[in-house]
């Protein structure tokens, strides 16, 4: 009956009320304080561990089972420290859902002991989190169009191209997993490219012109077959041995496409040029580094600028059609071409208006990547940088090179770029 008597009292029972109801509320104003902590220890064991699995991933082929969990337990360790987490854990999965792709899971778990919501029953929080890594093992078609032109022998530049060129070839043949998984051509250029004394008798290579201008002219001093036969003279072509090797620019629009020679077609085949200034000749998809690094040991500087030739036959190397006959389009092959030039285009085989060369230049950089090709550009000092960032597949794919010693850090940053690594969650 007093008791009854008490809860009727509305003076006497505000207080024990009130009392009650502080007690959940205090609960929930500790949980919140507490799962905040939790929530900040996750954060830094998320990022934790997705700096162990790409760190991991480096090596997780290679690597037992065992190995990896120490490893990852290893650099976990050394990044994970909040002493508010109590027994941190750490294990890994790594597969090969299918052949060329990988996968790495590093899980974490710990423990966060509670300060508030221990009032509550709830005397500690378990978090735990994953960092995934997917990646794959991408087979990659890679040409190197190189200016060899007369100004790369100022500033240091063709021996710092070297250089670069060849710590480029070494970090793709030690990302090689297979054998062939990476193929790589050099396509040195100037005025012309030298597709090599070799195909003297390909039938892609159109002499009409090179006949014209090379041979020799009965009882007479003519230079071409044009002024011989004016003057009612025989006009006599050398013979194609003594060509040099090197080809100019193809028939428009020819000249900025990746067009297989068809027999019977002159204006899609190779023209023949007996250049003065030849440069040392192209290598087609190779995967022998040997070859390939004595390759870039022949590169000399001579003549003037042609970016398209360049350009173009970069491409036709990557072509699954002739003259080169590349692989055929797979999902597991990306074809790539790295352009590098330190002068704007001063001659080709029409004209030598820079801005005219410079249209050319550009179709042959939109058709090339209309045709799936990623394009990484590269300037050296001099150039039109314009178009070099403009012919760039991303914005991010263009390099200004200021002193030809930044090259190879600019080879060594296309050569990660070229990975194809990254966090899945």
């Amino acid at each position: 009956m007093l008791f009854a008597r008490f809860f009727k009292d509305c003076k006497g029972g505000a207080a024990p009320m009130l009392a009650l109801g502080l007690i959940p509320l205090v609960g929930a104003v500790g949980a919140a304080v507490d799962y905040s902590r939790a929530a900040s220890v996750r954060t830094a064991m998320q990022s934790a561990l997705d700096s162990t699995a790409l760190m991991l991933s480096k090596d997780a082929q290679t690597l037992g089972s065992g190995e990896l969990n120490s490893k990852a337990t290893s650099y976990f360790n050394a990044m994970f420290v909040r002493p508010e987490a109590s027994n941190p854990q750490v294990t890994t999965q790594f597969s090969s859902p299918q052949q060329g792709s990988f996968n790495l899971k590093v899980t974490g778990s710990a423990t966060v002991n509670t300060m508030f919501w221990g009032l509550m029953g709830q005397s500690q929080i378990n978090i735990d989190a994953t960092g995934e890594v997917v990646w794959g093992i991408k087979k990659l078609n890679i040409a190197l169009a190189f200016d060899n032109t007369g100004s790369m022998a100022s500033s240091g530049k063709m021996t710092a191209l070297k250089q670069a060129a060849h710590n480029l070839l070494t970090t793709l043949k030690n990302a090689e997993k297979t054998p062939g998984d990476i193929k790589v051509s050099i396509v040195p250029f100037a005025v012309d490219v030298n597709v090599g004394t070799s195909n003297v008798n390909a039938s892609w290579i159109d002499w009409t012109d090179w006949n014209a201008k090379n041979g020799s002219c009965s009882n007479h001093n003519y230079s071409t077959k044009s002024s011989c036969e004016s003057h009612n003279k025989i006009w006599t072509p050398d013979p194609h041995s003594t060509w040099n090797g090197c080809v100019n620019d193809r028939d428009q629009n020819n000249d900025t496409m990746n067009t297989a020679p068809v027999s019977g077609s002159p204006a899609t085949k190779f023209r023949a040029h007996q250049s003065s200034s030849c440069p040392t000749s192209m290598v087609t998809l190779s995967y022998d580094w040997t070859a390939l690094n004595a390759k870039v040991d022949q590169m000399t500087p001579t003549g003037t600028t042609n970016v398209t030739i360049g350009l173009v036959n970069a491409w036709q190397t990557l072509s699954n059609n002739a003259p080169y006959n590349a692989p055929d389009p797979a999902p597991d092959l990306d074809k790539v071409i790295i352009l590098m030039t330190d002068g704007e285009n001063t001659q080709n085989r029409w004209t030598t208006s820079t801005s005219a060369i410079d249209a050319r230049t550009q179709k042959a950089c939109d058709n090339a990547k209309a045709a799936n090709i990623r394009i990484y550009t590269v300037r050296v000092i001099n150039g039109d940088a314009t178009l070099l960032q403009g012919c760039a597949s991303k914005p991010e794919m263009y390099y200004d090179v200021q002193q030809a010693s930044q090259l190879n850090n600019v080879f060594s940053s296309i050569a990660q770029n070229l990975a194809n690594l990254r966090i899945a969650k």
